[in-house]
């Protein structure tokens, strides 16, 4: 570790590999420094949207590895009916899903990255060494032995709690919606079901509609993976309990899943969801924030992997322009790319989910909607960020109506309770 790469990138999972990948496939030095060894667990739903096929795509992802199982679409659950979706046809996403451990998905792209040249540095702790509020080095620990890195850039990707950017003045906006996830892997004969299945009134065990949603994510074989999202924005949500709530919606699972506790396999594991660029500031003199340090999630969906993917490409271009002009203030783009790219959905999703978190709001919406599977599939569309790209215009006006229409929600429906 004694000589300093062009980039350090700091956290390797979705979007510290993939900021990783493509920096090193255009020629730049490039370490990478995970705290852990792969392969190594996260609470995760682990799915991937045709999103995130994409991205895997771009990077040449192996899809026949054994540990993937293909999804063809959404099985969904509310205001006691059942609609099957299958994912939308579009013109740059496939067709089809998959679910794959993050343990296996996080290693298999680590090792796409290290074979483009990616130096990668395995249960090895990054430090922000800083110089009259200037990122100046990276100090490395690893097995007692340390050294400092003085790369041109720096890409923080080590997630929501972003511990190697608080020195910088990295946080979170605190009025931003936020989620909190809890997962564990069961035993199932149903595991090789094609369909991902969400339950969207999700209720505590007084029967009570709280604002989240279950998940059963089938792996193939034998395994599926179960858990619940809350959001933050009811009033009675921190006085939730994430584990309570697993074992009510574990009671109430469909039948055809054939899952009681007895089929546990693993403890649950929890975890924070930032969410709609909460993170910031973005940029710093020679740094770029990617991923949950950004606050990447989706909003309407709590997906993640995709946009760890897309960030971390897209900051990856704008660090390559930067690097190759030997002008770092062009790092100052990057905000402006992820707001064409991503302002308007992220801000109407962040109006969605503070509409839902009101349970008399999501009653209304799952009652209309699963009356129309039409309907449905359009919430679908743009809830997995799949709109049609042929007309921005169109699509623009739609998050225009869906925010309008939230926003003029009856007086009566804005009490929570």
């Amino acid at each position: 570790m004694s000589s300093s790469p062009e980039v350090v990138v700091v956290g390797g999972g979705p979007s510290g590999a993939a900021v990783a990948f493509w920096l090193a496939e255009v020629g730049h030095s490039v370490a990478l420094i995970e705290k852990k060894e792969y392969p190594r667990e996260k609470t995760c739903g682990d799915g991937l949207t045709p999103r995130a096929i994409h991205e895997l795509r771009l990077m040449d992802f192996d899809f026949d590895v054994p540990e993937l199982h293909r999804i063809n679409g959404l099985r969904s659950y509310g205001a006691g009916s059942m609609l099957e979706m299958e994912w939308p046809d579009h013109p740059v996403y496939p067709k089809w899903g998959a679910i794959i451990r993050r343990a296996d998905l996080d290693q298999q792209v680590a090792m796409l990255a290290e074979k483009q040249g990616v130096v990668i540095h395995q249960k090895a702790t990054a430090t922000p060494v800083v110089e009259d509020g200037r990122l100046a080095g990276v100090e490395i620990s690893h097995n007692g032995d340390s050294a400092v890195l003085t790369p041109r850039v720096v890409v923080i990707a080590d997630g929501a709690m972003s511990r190697f950017g608080r020195p910088l003045g990295v946080g979170r906006d605190r009025k931003a919606p936020y989620g909190l996830a809890l997962r564990a892997y069961y035993s199932s004969p149903r595991a090789d079901d094609d369909m991902m299945e969400s339950l969207l009134d999700l209720q505590d065990e007084e029967g009570k509609n709280v604002p989240g949603y279950g998940w059963t994510f089938p792996l193939g074989g034998e395994t599926v993976n179960i858990g619940v999202g809350l959001l933050s924005t009811s009033r009675r949500w921190k006085g939730l309990n994430t584990g309570q709530l697993l074992d009510t919606y574990l009671h109430n699972l469909p039948e055809h899943w054939a899952v009681d506790e007895t089929s546990r396999l693993t403890d649950p594991v929890g975890g924070k969801l930032s969410m709609a660029f909460s993170g910031g500031p973005i940029t710093g003199s020679n740094w770029v924030l990617v991923g949950d340090a950004l606050g990447s999630t989706n909003p309407f969906t709590g997906e993640g992997i995709a946009y760890g993917y897309q960030t971390g490409r897209m900051a990856a271009a704008t660090v390559h322009r930067a690097l190759a002009a030997d002008d770092l203030t062009m790092l100052r783009q990057y905000p402006e790319e992820l707001e064409a790219e991503f302002g308007d959905y992220y801000r109407v999703g962040k109006v969605f989910v503070r509409a839902i978190g009101n349970p008399h709001i999501m009653r209304a919406f799952m009652t209309v909607g699963f009356k129309s599977k039409p309907l449905m599939e359009w919430t679908f569309r743009v809830m997995s960020n799949l709109m049609p790209p042929g007309d921005k215009n169109l699509t623009k006006q739609l998050y225009g109506a869906i925010e309008t229409a939230v926003r003029m929600a009856p007086a009566g429906l804005g009490r929570d309770g």
